[in-house]
């Protein structure tokens, strides 16, 4: 597993590749160079993270992460399961939430621990988590850049990458996923950094998960 704080070891060449490719992305990069991406080391707590996060707000994911920290400690299967229903529900959490959230605590002590994620694909970790009620296509690839910082993970179906992108390239108008596809063809191998500074356009603020 990567380790916490760890960068990519393909940062540096990527920003070369990307900064003759993409002229526009270059002046990102320039505005918004440092930090990098780096991982949190533990693809549960991630995962969890990112459960917590879909579909409400960044400052409202925020601040329910906060308060479901506060609730169970350090982010582990055990000090979930410890934890009732109600009390995981009343940091901010939905039913359906909760219950996500308990049935990836128990996947964990049921074996996915184990799992040598390092030595999958992109697409083996994506078939594998999305066996897992409540985690789609969107979540893994979350994890598969904030966790595993792999290098060219393309999230289509991110609101903020999708405005981010529209702003960029499109001044601000609505562009196809076919042409979104074909912008990040310039980033190739290493989307993952287009992506990240994507981000950065919409919010100075590094994205973290």
């Amino acid at each position: 597993m990567v380790e916490a704080g760890a960068t990519p070891e393909w940062w540096e060449a990527a920003k070369q590749v990307i900064s003759t490719s993409d002229i526009l992305l270059k002046g990102v990069i320039e505005d918004f160079e440092e930090p990098s991406l780096s991982s949190r080391g533990n693809l549960f707590a991630t995962l969890i993270k990112s459960i917590v996060g879909q579909q409400i707000s960044v400052i409202a994911a925020s601040a329910v992460w906060s308060r479901f920290c506060e609730c169970v400690g350090e982010v582990n299967e055990e000090s979930i399961l410890a934890k009732s229903h109600q009390e995981l529900r009343e940091v901010g959490l939905s039913h359906r939430k909760v219950e996500y959230i308990v049935g990836i605590a128990k996947a964990w002590q049921d074996g996915y621990d184990d799992i040598d994620w390092d030595t999958m694909s992109d697409e083996e970790v994506i078939e594998e988590l999305i066996k897992l009620r409540g985690v789609g296509r969107w979540t893994v690839q979350m994890l598969l850049i904030f966790a595993l910082l792999r290098q060219d993970v393309f999230p289509i179906d991110d609101i903020g990458l999708i405005r981010g992108m529209e702003k960029l390239y499109n001044s601000e108008n609505e562009l196809e996923k076919s042409e979104l596809y074909e912008i990040s063809e310039k980033w190739k191998p290493y989307r993952t950094m287009g992506v990240w500074y994507i981000w950065r356009t919409i919010d100075p603020e590094p994205v973290e998960y």
